[in-house]
């Protein structure tokens, strides 16, 4: 208990540090990176961060060199509802665990090209697992062969990220709620 307990800790822990660096990142430049500022915005000990980073480019790096990916079990998934469902938890529950929803509308928003890596990192690979589900989905006649995935990716990714902002927190319920908004709209028979 005490291990999970120091391991949710450091998750978060890591999560603001993330955010922090991302956000100067994003208003500064990737110049205007140091440890003293990543210290300052994300209320994380100076002294804990030069214990998980030499300096700010050992940060850098390691930020640069993050993946996120999909799940492994996710890749063969049947095109339903109730999977679309769990798609759409293990989406948040990934990125809430990794660079925090916040990040990733901070990661969108910029052209420069170290963020441009961050969303090939982290965005990118969820993006084709849901396009595989919906290309499976229509392959087998459950959705609509009209259906953009990319569009809808963007969507539901855009609505989480929402949510984030304007609650403070992606609501646990948020999977199902987007479920039940997108399925009748991609599905083949509204039956389904």
């Amino acid at each position: 208990m005490t291990t999970q307990r120091g391991e949710r800790t450091r998750k978060e822990t890591d999560r603001k540090i993330m955010q922090a660096t991302l956000a100067i990142a994003l208003t500064k430049g990737v110049g205007g990176i140091s440890i003293e500022e990543i210290a300052r915005r994300s209320g994380v000990a100076k002294t804990t961060i030069y214990r998980r980073y030499n300096n700010a480019d050992d940060l850098l790096r390691k930020i640069s060199a993050l993946e996120i990916s999909s799940s492994p079990e996710l890749a063969g998934l049947e095109p339903t509802r109730e999977n679309l469902t769990l798609m759409l938890r293990r989406m948040v529950e990934r990125y809430v665990s990794s660079v925090g929803v916040k990040a990733i509308g901070i990661i969108l928003t910029s052209d420069d090209e170290f963020f441009q890596r961050l969303v090939q990192q982290a965005i990118r690979p969820e993006e084709e697992t849901f396009a595989t589900f919906f290309r499976r989905g229509i392959e087998r006649g459950r959705f609509r062969d009209d259906l953009n995935a990319k569009f809808l990716f963007g969507t539901m990714l855009g609505s989480m990220i929402a949510c984030e902002a304007l609650r403070g927190s992606v609501d646990e319920d948020w999977p199902e709620r987007m479920t039940a908004m997108v399925w009748p709209s991609i599905a083949a028979d509204t039956k389904a």
